[in-house]
């Protein structure tokens, strides 16, 4: 009897029902719609998939995919991914999240996430400010930035710099991209889940709500002139160098990905029974 071939899924098959409730011209919108034709280009399988995200404005979006999804705490999304990716080796894991959830309180996530080099792809939204909690300075935002009732005169503290913390720590993919930039974002989320390791995208996504000025981004980006590096050397000098809107991949190499080894697989009943009081 003749198999019936699989249809190709269009990137709108990828979507869920629920309708995304993020500000109207906010730069996830074009994330969300980068990620499904990155997914379509790939040919992946919905139950194939697994997204992982925190707490924030752009942690909904495993609500916005018919794909697996799990909205966890903050920042705690790349812990969640990697305990997924070490029971689920087959599954494609992908962390999403924001600049305040992923650099903040899930900064020592993201620096041992980048030195483990497992084999899943962390997508990070960068607004540059805590857009869910009403526009506080979050982790990327400027120092003289004086438009929070918090921190009207400024931070006045030096800004994280994601890539850089990404490389020395020691991640083997790193790329920049720009939520205006749609199709482009989308080869770098190809890239990205194809990438053997942790695969670390840094989206300029502006807040059109508390970061109005962000417009201007749109003119300011421009594409990385200097190439992919592949030495960590020249990538730190690439990354140092740069004015923050370079977009493409700024590095990648070939680093040992780190799997651990499943010895055996315990139920939940055999867990619930070992705290038992």
């Amino acid at each position: 009897m003749a198999t019936i071939p699989t249809p190709s899924l269009r990137a709108k098959d990828y979507k869920s029902q629920i309708p995304p409730v993020w500000c109207p011209g906010c730069g996830h919108f074009a994330v969300l719609s980068a990620l499904t034709k990155a997914f379509a280009y790939l040919k992946l399988p919905k139950d194939q998939l697994a997204l992982v995200s925190g707490i924030g404005c752009s942690s909904r979006l495993p609500a916005y995919l018919d794909t697996y999804g799990f909205h966890g705490v903050h920042g705690r999304a790349l812990a969640v991914a990697a305990g997924l990716k070490t029971a689920r080796p087959d599954l494609i894991v992908i962390a999403v999240g924001g600049d305040g959830d992923g650099f903040s309180i899930g900064g020592n996530h993201f620096l041992h996430a980048c030195r483990r080099n497992m084999d899943f792809t962390y997508i990070v939204m960068d607004n540059e400010v805590y857009g869910m909690t009403k526009g506080q300075a979050s982790p990327t935002t400027q120092p003289d930035w004086t438009r929070s009732k918090l921190t009207p005169h400024g931070t006045g503290v030096r800004r994280f710099q994601p890539p850089a913390i990404a490389l020395a720590a020691g991640a083997s993919f790193i790329a920049r991209g720009f939520s205006g930039d749609p199709t482009g974002l989308s080869k770098l989320f190809v890239e990205a889940i194809q990438h053997p390791g942790f695969a670390f995208v840094h989206v300029l996504s502006p807040c059109q709500t508390f970061r109005p000025e962000q417009r201007a981004w749109k003119q300011q980006v421009h594409p990385c002139s200097l190439g992919t590096a592949e030495d960590p050397a020249r990538a730190a000098e690439l990354i140092h160098r740069d004015d923050g809107m370079a977009l493409g991949v700024l590095y990648a190499q070939q680093l040992p990905v780190w799997q651990p080894k499943l010895t055996q697989r315990t139920s939940l009943a055999t867990i619930e029974e070992a705290f038992r009081l």
